[in-house]
């Protein structure tokens, strides 16, 4: 078990780290791609990606047969279907964690590679209240592995990178958040995920525990 409050705050991911929607997103994608007639594609760069990413991904796969803008519309649409079909689903330990980060008043942060309309909806699942900020692929220019989402949830903060920890699943959340100078907590999901100097691997959310906010700024 691992205390956050050790932190000055903490960053969260949201696909495949506080809700089951990643998988979703890859079912969607593999069959919009399918259907296309698209070589099979290696799924490990659809994890952690962003749309323009996952969009890339398919394009290359059917050799730029059918536009970016088109394939965007299609995986969206795919991906909206599915979540309409299986509904937001929470991992296990993440509602236990957002309600101790509420309860110890511990600052904190959503950083997502999703845009903001998918962000909101399942903020609608999740709550708003543990969130002081949330990050989309929508308000930076540049997307996980980049540094950029986290160093930016910081500075929103108001906290030095080093002071934060983040909860990722996916190797490219984790690249984005240690290149930010963050410590690192990896709950995998669908990837393995090795363990790094500054990174704690677990098997759960439910391992992790908040018992005060601890402010040293």
């Amino acid at each position: 078990m691992i205390d956050l409050s050790t932190y000055d705050a903490v960053l969260l991911d949201m696909d495949g780290t506080l809700v089951d929607t990643e998988s979703l997103w890859i079912q969607a994608v593999v069959e919009v791609a399918t259907g296309l007639g698209a070589a099979p594609l290696d799924q490990t760069r659809l994890i952690g990606g962003t749309v323009a990413s996952i969009v890339a991904v398919v394009g290359a796969a059917l050799g730029g047969r059918v536009a970016a803008a088109e394939l965007t519309v299609l995986i969206d649409e795919g991906v909206k279907r599915k979540v309409a079909q299986a509904g937001i689903v929470l991992r296990p330990g993440a509602r236990a964690l957002l309600d101790g980060l509420i309860s110890a008043g511990m600052p904190c942060a959503l950083v997502t590679s999703s845009g903001r309309a998918d962000t909101e909806l399942i903020l609608d699942v999740l709550g708003r209240d543990a969130f002081a900020y949330t990050v989309t692929a929508d308000d930076v220019p540049r997307h996980k592995p980049d540094p950029l989402p986290y160093a930016t949830a910081a500075a929103l903060l108001g906290a030095e990178p080093s002071r934060c920890v983040a909860v990722e699943d996916s190797l490219a959340g984790l690249a984005a958040a240690e290149a930010a100078g963050c410590a690192t907590i990896a709950v995998p999901h669908l990837q393995p995920v090795p363990a790094a100097p500054g990174r704690l691997v677990l098997t759960s959310l439910e391992q992790i525990r908040v018992t005060s906010a601890k402010v040293t700024r």
